[in-house]
């Protein structure tokens, strides 16, 4: 009889939603439903009463996922769309972006609000790791194209300000990396596609908005961002990056008043002794460290 109760009281404790006990942060609120998981009995445990045994092959029912709105992505109930415009934004230039798999999962992510903005004809997500010539032909084509920019910072990138003004051919798509920094730079350089198209830059001072985030510099933007200070370029409409901005001002408030905190990047800890973590070991991770602290460009 022991044992039976025993068996039953893990059941039971395995078997409860995790987070059961407290109030979830608003992060925790929206973050997507996981596959059905089977419970499995705790190494070298041997029962011996059939009822107790059944509970381990039970599926764990997570709740239910809130609804989402079929524009902004978001739950209905912290909807972005009264922030987005009325009408897609009227542009010439197409997007294509290039998202690492780990960022379609993400809460907070800033993808689903620029596609929201804009025509979908003009907003192509394609989500990756590798591509190669003979598996997307579609993206190829783009890359191969004289008038298709690749938006990545490095050694070879040009400024695309001073790329537009002497380009014989005007830009009409332009390709960015979403994913964090080592996701993109991984995208980058493993995929020979993307050294095709002319590599660009913005050379901007801006900060970014994106304060629920931590990023490498407070000079580093979010794909939204990035995309917002491009087409204003391309565009030379002013006013195209203040509209997209303005949904990702929205998330971030909202998500300020809910208990989120602002992320101070990595450089600023780091330069006023506040990172919490230990420095690593690595040294290749240490360098790059060293090359924050001392405001280098990585």
């Amino acid at each position: 009889m022991e044992l039976e109760e025993e068996a039953r009281t893990l059941a039971e404790s395995r078997l409860r939603p995790s987070g059961a006990s407290g109030s979830p942060t608003p992060d925790e609120e929206e973050r997507p439903e996981g596959s059905t998981a089977l419970v499995a009995p705790p190494a070298g445990f041997e029962g011996d009463s059939a009822g107790a045994d059944g509970l381990w092959g039970l599926p764990v029912e997570h709740a239910e996922r809130r609804p989402e709105c079929s524009r902004c992505s978001r739950p209905q109930k912290v909807c972005l769309c009264p922030y987005l415009p009325v009408h897609p934004l009227q542009i010439s230039t197409r997007l294509y972006i290039i998202q690492h798999p780990a960022e379609e999962s993400k809460v907070l992510r800033t993808v689903p609000l620029l596609a929201a903005c804009l025509p979908p004809d003009k907003c192509t997500v394609k989500i990756g790791r590798r591509f190669s010539e003979e598996r997307d032909i579609e993206l190829s084509t783009v890359c191969r194209d004289s008038g298709t920019l690749i938006l990545y910072p490095g050694a070879e990138a040009t400024n695309l300000e001073e790329f537009i003004l002497d380009s014989p051919v005007y830009p009409s798509t332009i390709i960015l990396i979403d994913g964090t920094w080592s996701q993109a730079k991984d995208i980058f350089y493993k995929n020979s596609l993307f050294r095709l198209p002319k590599q660009v830059e913005l050379k901007t001072n801006i900060c970014s908005q994106y304060v629920i985030r931590m990023q490498p510099t407070s000079r580093c933007l979010s794909t939204l961002e990035c995309a917002a200070a491009a087409l204003s370029i391309l565009e030379k409409n002013n006013n195209i990056q203040e509209t997209l901005l303005r949904p990702l001002q929205a998330l971030c408030s909202f998500q300020l008043q809910h208990g989120a905190q602002i992320r101070l990047s990595k450089e600023y800890l780091l330069k006023n002794g506040l990172y919490p973590k230990p420095m690593p070991k690595n040294k290749r991770k240490l360098r790059k460290m060293e090359l924050l602290i001392n405001s280098v460009k990585i």
